[in-house]
């Protein structure tokens, strides 16, 4: 089903505190959306009902990283006069549709999505038994997606085999029920390092477990270390006259998701633009220290706002508190509307609105 409408869902699962790659990836994004007007709804959801998929026995850890979800939100930017921020556990509606939903996949289908499979294997449930929640997470995405009639969907590539997986959904429901969902299409970012930024060492992924984050929330110091301690160069590089390898150099990894041609004039102006200094570094003469020192400078001024407007938030928590409730009473209109229409589609819809949601 085609609609005239733009409308947005993204968010994230309360884990753990977010980090640039989740800013450079998602959030950054998110606050231009928000911003441009070309948008009818934005909805931001805190996935806390698929977080608990594999960490069900430590919902406390959810439920605390709920909040500080919603700081890093608030701080980046994001405007809940703009953006309609909830919480999925508060949305019954979506466990309902999830539960719909499972009749149209086969657990054949969901163990070939590579998502699943990349994340199974990251967390070793195939050692002690696959968590049937964790295996039908797709669904509940699914659910999620089509209960907020989102055409729009930012998501980083590891995520286009869920959206793939929606789209069947949606395809398959429309077929045999009739045109009632919306057909979601993915959006992700067009720079490369911007949806596939490293941690600091280079691993493929920042990993809390593996120290190699640079969070929203730390402080200059912390940053600082992160950098000049563990951010990988080119470990050919051995003195400053040295030619350097550009490619598979964090730094330059991070300059190319982070930095503009107005960054060089304000801390660097001895270049014009990211590729002069390519050029330095790749013939010689151009120091790892001044490097990662211009990164430094870059994040600094990224970060800065970031941190005075949680603090202002933190001073205030009742209010994010009250942003999180009034967000749920939107979506909850929202979202049991869609499970009315599905039901009545599936011809289950046995008694009249009022009674059923």
């Amino acid at each position: 089903m085609e609609q005239n409408k733009k409308i947005v869902l993204t968010g994230d699962r309360p884990t753990g505190r977010l980090h640039l790659g989740h800013y450079i990836g998602s959030l950054k994004q998110r606050v231009k959306m928000q911003n441009s007007g070309e948008f009818d709804e934005i909805n931001i959801l805190i996935a806390d009902d698929q977080a608990l998929t594999d960490n069900y026995d430590n919902p406390k850890k959810i439920r605390e990283n709920i909040i500080n979800l919603a700081l890093d939100y608030l701080s980046v930017g994001l405007d809940p006069e703009k953006v309609n921020i909830c919480v999925q556990s508060c949305l019954p509606a979506l466990h309902s549709l999830t539960f719909y939903y499972t009749n149209l996949v086969t657990t054949a289908r969901l163990s070939r999505n590579p998502t699943v499979k990349a994340e199974i294997k990251m967390r070793g449930f195939a050692d002690e038994g696959l968590p049937l929640g964790f295996f039908s997470y797709p669904v509940s995405q699914a659910a999620d997606i089509t209960a907020f009639n989102a055409n729009i969907v930012p998501v980083g590539d590891d995520q286009l085999p869920m959206i793939e997986q929606t789209r069947e959904i949606v395809e398959k429901f429309n077929r045999i029920y009739g045109e009632t969902l919306v057909m979601p299409e993915a959006v992700i970012p067009k720079n490369e390092a911007q949806r596939r930024l490293p941690g600091v060492d280079g691993k493929a992924k920042m990993s809390k477990s593996l120290g190699n984050c640079i969070y929203l929330s730390d402080d200059s110091k912390t940053v600082k270390n992160q950098i000049n301690g563990k951010m990988f160069t080119d470990p050919m590089h051995l003195k400053i006259s040295d030619p350097g390898h550009t490619e598979g150099n964090v730094v330059f990894t991070y300059l190319d998701a982070f930095c503009t041609n107005e960054h060089f004039a304000e801390y660097l102006p001895e270049y014009s633009n990211l590729e002069e200094m390519k050029e330095h570094y790749r013939r010689g003469g151009l120091g790892d220290g001044v490097c990662k020192k211009f990164l430094i400078n870059i994040l600094e001024e990224i970060l800065s706002p970031i941190r005075s407007r949680r603090k202002k938030w933190e001073s205030d928590i009742d209010t994010v508190y009250d942003i999180l409730a009034s967000g749920n009473i939107k979506a909850r209109e929202t979202t049991n509307t869609t499970l009315f229409k599905v039901k009545n589609a599936m011809k289950i819809d046995y008694f009249d609105y009022n009674r059923c949601t």
